[in-house]
């Protein structure tokens, strides 16, 4: 890959990571009770994933996230401003103020919102792929879940359906290894996920998911086999959260050893050491991490000076 390739993926890791840090600081402010409230699921250490599926996808594809979705709504085009503003319950908030950091969707951006519900987003996806067969707008969809999430009977339900069908998804499985508070290989008889996938009678590849390049490649080449009717592909993406579950959890769980050795391998981290080892200049390197970092204040900056959204339109946009 280009140096300034690999640079790109550098920056654009690093804004995740910057926006991430300032949402955690935001929302451990004034001892918990900071701009910010309510459930939060941080990304950091999974960077890589978003950065390199969402350049693969086209302004009329559909992204489907779960509650851990910051880094690819970002990644997406969903301006940081705009989100942070979300989860501080500002008016310019991309939806309001009215989803906050778990539920926000943004579809101008391709960003079909986030599920709470562990495995929802992988039915929502195959729903949003049969309708572009029939709507003529030629879309993919690309549902992002846990590792989890393939024990839940809706995804087995959408794996099937989508084979069957033959349908445009690209579903990507990020395993951090953990399962909220369970390591998924105490889960299953097979920790490999991607294997699953022959059952389904689809595609299935695992992927180094620290690796942004070779994320953008297994995407370009899943979403090139459903864009010309070789139906779905499931993409297990290796990875680690960095942080806990959700902001709060003392994470007794983890191994000896474990986190050490995730920040040894991390997406930056790694690719950092790559380029120093390429002879990128140390300057070039810190860059990326500067420019992220200032983005994210600024973007802090402008979303809290905005107005708190108005208790009185909360009915708004709801029907029953």
């Amino acid at each position: 890959m280009e140096v300034q390739e690999r640079l790109a993926d550098l920056h654009a890791m690093w804004r995740i990571r910057a926006l991430e840090e300032k949402v955690r600081e935001l929302r451990l402010a004034d001892g918990g009770n900071g701009p910010i409230v309510g459930s939060v699921h941080l990304c950091i250490g999974q960077e890589a994933g978003p950065v390199g599926a969402c350049s693969e996808l086209g302004a009329d594809d559909a992204l489907f996230a779960t509650y851990r979705g910051h880094g690819w709504a970002l990644a997406r085009g969903v301006p940081a401003e705009a989100m942070i503003a979300e989860f501080a319950g500002r008016a310019t908030g991309v939806n309001g103020g009215r989803g906050g950091s778990a539920y926000f969707t943004a579809p101008e951006h391709g960003f079909h919102g986030e599920n709470s519900i562990v495995g929802a987003g992988l039915p929502i996806a195959v729903g949003a792929a049969l309708a572009g067969r029939f709507d003529g707008s030629g879309r993919i969809a690309l549902t992002v879940f846990g590792d989890g999430a393939l024990n839940q009977g809706a995804s087995h339900e959408a794996l099937n359906m989508a084979a069957a069908f033959r349908l445009p998804v690209v579903f990507v499985c990020e395993n951090n290894y953990w399962s909220e508070l369970t390591a998924i290989d105490e889960m299953v008889g097979e920790p490999e996920l991607w294997k699953r996938a022959a059952g389904y009678g689809m595609a299935g590849e695992r992927v180094d998911g620290n690796d942004p390049a070779a994320v953008r490649a297994a995407v370009r080449a899943a979403a090139e086999r459903a864009r010309t009717g070789g139906g779905p592909t499931l993409l297990e993406l290796m990875t680690q959260r960095l942080v806990g579950h959700y902001i709060g959890d003392v994470e007794q769980y983890r191994r000896p050893g474990e986190l050490d050795r995730a920040h040894e391998d991390e997406p930056i981290a790694r690719l950092t050491r790559e380029l120093a080892a390429a002879g990128v200049p140390a300057a070039e390197i810190e860059d990326a991490r500067a420019r992220a970092h200032t983005e994210m204040e600024h973007a802090a900056a402008a979303a809290l000076a905005a107005p708190l959204a108005d208790p009185d339109t909360a009915k708004d946009h709801v029907y029953a």
